[in-house]
Order: structure tokens, then sequence, then C-alpha cells
């Protein structure tokens, strides 16, 4: 087996230290140990493994792939409308002032720590991103019908509710058409079926609310 390996590492680094692979004496051995040695790290080096390569691709998201396609493209006054965020003149993300500022003014206070969270986050934000978003005159809100939970992110976010809906009974769940790419597939693995309904008139680009209302209707 050793001089079977011998000839394949000759073969592939070539024949000039062919002569360590007698292993006539204890220093011819411990010659062809370090040849081993040296030869393999080198082929190691010299192959690039990817850990992902076992896994199936998954299907293709269209605001990604334009993102791709826009990051390909040497045209010098492109702009990249796929991804909500925002750019400067140049291209580059643009972080707003007020984010800026509202971070100094999280950096500089002493109160804040590093303290873990409760299982559903901080609960003073979570009522202020209520509050911010429904208002504070929703009667759904004042009434307790709106619940809400700080989570890792969107993404992670939708993970856990889709396993909570599971866990409490529902079977499926509704998506607009069209939706991210990825939600379909993380409600899909949380085990509900997940089924569209209107939202978008690409024709007219424009919101499809007549058939919007219509399937909300018939859900």
């Amino acid at each position: 087996m050793l001089r079977h390996t011998a000839r394949a590492l000759v073969s592939r680094y070539g024949r000039t230290s062919a002569s360590t692979f007698t292993p006539a004496t204890a220093t011819g051995r411990c010659t062809t140990s370090r040849f081993f040695s040296n030869s393999i790290k080198a082929a190691s080096a010299s192959v690039k493994i990817n850990p992902w390569e076992s896994f199936p691709m998954a299907p293709p998201d269209p605001i990604i792939g334009l993102t791709e396609a826009y990051n390909k493209d040497d045209f010098p006054f492109k702009v990249n409308v796929g991804v909500g965020a925002y750019r400067c003149d140049e291209g580059m993300p643009f972080v707003l002032p007020c984010i800026r500022k509202a971070e100094a003014i999280l950096n500089d206070d002493d109160k804040l720590d590093h303290e873990y969270s409760g299982i559903a986050g901080d609960p003073e934000f979570v009522n202020l991103a209520l509050n911010f978003v429904y208002g504070s005159d929703c009667k759904a809100l004042q009434e307790g019908r709106i619940a809400g939970v700080q989570t890792l992110s969107g993404t992670g976010g939708l993970r856990v509710f889709g396993e909570v809906l599971k866990e409490h009974g529902h079977t499926e769940i509704y998506v607009p058409n069209p939706t991210w790419g990825n939600h379909i597939p993380i409600f899909t693995n949380s085990g509900l079926d997940v089924k569209k309904y209107s939202y978008y008139d690409a024709e007219n680009s424009d919101l499809d609310f007549d058939n919007m209302i219509k399937d909300i209707k018939q859900m």
C-alpha cells in the first residue's frame, strides 16, 4: 500500500524525490514519512474543497439574483432597485444620519448592558414598536388583540412564527403573490401548507386591490 501511495504521489508531484520512497533504512523511513506528510499537506492545499458541494442548491431568489446581476453589470450608470436599502450616489450603502445619532445615544447610555433579554425579547422595545407601527390610537392594539415578540431577524421570526402556528393547530398560511422566495420554504419546513393571495398587478404596476380583497374574503 505504501508503494502504491508513493507511485500516486510521484505521478502527482514528479519524480525528483522518488529515491525517498525506498524505506531501506531507518533514515529512509523517516525521509519517506516526512515526504508523505509534506506531500499530503501540499495536495490538501492545492485542492479547494467546497463544504456545501453535497447539498442541493435552493431555488434562486429573484431579488438576490437581481443583485448578483447588478454586481456583474459594468454599465457605469446602473442602479439597483431590488433590495430595500439606502445607497449613496456611488451605489454604496448609506446609513441615515438619524441612525448614526440613535447609535451614538445607545453607545453613551451607561444603563444599557449585554444582559440576556427574556424569551419574548425586550418588552419596552416591543411595546414601542407596536405603537409606532399601528399607532397608539389603534383600537385593536388598545383591546389587546395585537401581540408582538422580538426575534432574531425577519427570516428567523417567520420560522419561529410558523412553528408556533403549527404547534397550536394551524395547518395553512397565506402569503402575498409575489413574496420573497425564501418565505415559502420557511413555512413549508415549519409544517404548514402555503397558499397565496393576490397582491400585485404586474400589468399595471399597482396593487391588485380588488382581487386581494376577494381572496382574503375566501380564506
